[in-house]
């Protein structure tokens, strides 16, 4: 029978205790995340495909376990870069946000990210983001300036470093990340920008302290706690927003409500490396997601990320995605065929399938280790293909059932059914048009192969490829198949 998954112990890897932690949430039953989401002055890449996905995962098997999760995702599109290629086009910046919100969109349906619960946008948070800091202000942890507001750091010391173990004396010239050039009106460089006063041809907002716009970090604090309460359980992110952003949102959250801690749990994604180096647009090595989607599937992208732990970094290269590409491709094919020619039952009476969702669960609750999870679903593919050889329908229709609930609703890596089948009737239909003329084919190779007229063998082999048909030579014979 199906393991009971409600009320399992979930362990999550928590960065502020630098140790994995069971899951206790602070409403039974229910679960509330914040993930920092995109900047939006450009085309999303695969840092953000990496991250979507990720989380997307860790949504989807803590609903699988049993719990309401209400997941909020923000946009920051207010921001300098954004500013500045506005300013390069001569338009408006929420024309540049919207048009990279909306390429968000589109390539996380193709990736099968399910949407969030909610998108907050800092410009419509402006009038909160207000109110937090006047609090801070009156509370003593920040102070105007002629350039705009700033935390200060001095007010509340023992907090620093909570996400990264450093202390004050170790940290570098310019804490504030992207608000470190915001001018001479810091008291100290450790603090950080809540207000920036607008220069000359940017976008502002009226405010006590003068026309600007928020600093970076205090966006965050505001749209998660609007959305989950003063208290909520998990905050995520890529690891490079652990330092400073996630650090100044623990200052200020903090500070501002008089309690701590405000976030449960902190989780992080890891980078992606591209050839060994972590991608950048000045190393020459930066992917769009449409740039990798033009050259694999979506759901193939989407199975060559998962196949890391959530927390290691992923490495992007050929090889790898040549790798995944099989991989990905069997299960595809496997499950195409089974579903096809047996239809889903249930599998809970089968101990073989029983045991790979065993160890499947356990995987995902021990920190939503997909790796362990891809291992199993590749032995239940390696399974249903003996079993398309030589098994009961029952035995394939139960296999055919479980990828569809694990790979399918858990990893989100399979098509929608219809679409399955339609492609395979397609390729069918593609079959026996060409049957005729890859026989023949196939035959006069054969003839060419006997009389060792190697270059006559390569010229039919040439042709067949042509037409979409690939050879596999094998000690029964040649195997064709559609590209």
């Amino acid at each position: 029978m199906h393991r009971d998954l409600i009320g399992m112990a979930q362990r999550l890897y928590d960065t502020r205790s630098r140790s994995k932690r069971t899951l206790e949430t602070l409403v039974d039953g229910e679960v509330g995340i914040y993930v920092c989401g995109i900047t939006p002055y450009s085309p999303s890449h695969i840092g953000h495909a990496r991250q979507a996905i990720a989380f997307d995962i860790i949504v989807r098997w803590l609903r699988k376990s049993g719990l309401k999760v209400n997941h909020i995702t923000n946009f920051t599109d207010i921001d300098d870069k954004i500013i500045s290629i506005a300013n390069e086009e001569n338009i408006n910046f929420l024309d540049v946000a919207n048009r990279n919100i909306d390429d968000y969109f589109e390539v996380m349906d193709l990736l099968n990210v399910i949407p969030a619960d909610a998108y907050p946008r800092v410009t419509e948070t402006i009038p909160g983001i207000i109110d937090m800091i006047k609090n801070l202000i009156d509370k003593g942890h920040a102070y105007s300036s002629s350039d705009g507001v700033y935390f200060e750091i001095d007010t509340a010391p023992e907090k620093y470093g909570q996400l990264t173990g450093q202390t004050l004396e170790m940290v570098r010239e310019g804490a504030g990340g992207r608000v470190s050039e915001t001018g001479s009106g810091k008291k100290n460089h450790r603090d950080f920008a809540l207000w920036k006063i607008a220069k000359p041809g940017e976008p502002y907002w009226p405010s006590p302290w003068g026309n600007g716009r928020p600093g970076w970090h205090i966006e965050c604090s505001v749209m998660s706690l609007q959305h989950l309460g003063e208290k909520f359980d998990i905050h995520g992110g890529g690891s490079d927003l652990i330092f400073p952003h996630h650090e100044a949102e623990i200052f200020q959250s903090e500070c501002c409500l008089n309690h701590d801690p405000v976030v449960q749990y902190w989780m992080h994604n890891g980078m992606i490396n591209v050839d060994g180096e972590k991608m950048s647009k000045s190393l020459g090595n930066f992917w769009t997601i449409r740039d990798a989607i033009s050259k694999i599937e979506p759901l193939e992208l989407r199975y060559s990320l998962i196949n890391a732990p959530y927390r290691q970094p992923v490495e992007f290269n050929d090889t790898i995605l040549q790798d995944s590409s099989s991989h990905y491709h069997k299960l595809l094919s496997a499950y195409g065929e089974g579903l096809s020619k047996s239809g889903k039952s249930d599998w809970n009476d089968l101990d073989f399938l029983q045991t790979a969702e065993l160890n499947f669960s356990n995987g995902m609750d021990d920190d939503f280790n997909t790796r362990v999870a891809i291992v199993e679903i590749q032995s239940v593919v390696k399974y249903l293909r003996e079993k398309l050889d030589s098994g009961s329908d029952k035995e394939i229709s139960s296999a055919v059932s479980w990828l569809s609930e694990f790979a399918g609703n858990v990893l989100g890596i399979l098509p929608e059914d219809e679409e399955i089948l339609a492609n395979i009737e397609r390729i069918e239909g593609e079959r026996m048009r060409l049957q005729d003329q890859v026989i023949d084919l196939l035959s006069q190779r054969k003839i060419a192969r006997q009389n060792k007229d190697w270059g006559r063998a390569d010229l039919i082999r040439n042709q067949l490829n042509e037409i979409g048909v690939i050879v596999e030579d094998s000690p029964k014979g040649p195997v064709w198949k559609l590209k």
